[in-house]
């Protein structure tokens, strides 16, 4: 039974999260940096294989107005570089999700400053669990 894999994609950290096996329960798992697309994919290749990937959810980062901003279209283009993947993609609208880890963070005295890779991670650890959610209905 296979992995969902949450994707926190950022022009230089991209925070990772995993699903439990039974795919209802997203946990944050690690940030890697971003060093250029072939870099990129291969290091998520790595972790796909090693955590027995089956799908991705990569972030959206809708604006609030509900409108495309720069960083979302970037995560589109993104989406579409690593679908040579060849595993399902799903994208899930991010909206304050980073502010939403930083609270959660700051709530358990973790200075978010100097631990940006912490955000990353438990950003993309609530969109998709906020995926799960949804598709556990």
């Amino acid at each position: 039974m296979g992995r969902i894999l949450g994707i926190d994609y950022g022009d230089s950290r991209v925070g990772l999260a995993l699903s439990d096996p039974t795919k209802k329960i997203a946990f944050p798992y690690q940030t890697i940096s971003n060093e250029g697309e072939e870099r990129l994919l291969q290091k998520l290749k790595n972790v796909i294989i090693e955590k027995d990937i089956e799908c991705l959810v990569i972030g959206l980062p809708i604006g609030l107005n509900g409108k495309d901003t720069q960083q979302t279209k970037k995560v589109r283009k993104f989406a579409v570089a690593i679908q040579v993947i060849e595993l399902p993609i799903f994208l899930q609208d991010e909206r304050l999700s980073s502010q939403s880890a930083a609270k959660s963070l700051r709530k358990q005295n973790i200075k978010t400053g100097h631990n940006k890779h912490l955000v990353d991670e438990r950003a993309a650890a609530i969109f998709l669990q906020q995926y799960l959610d949804y598709s556990n209905k």
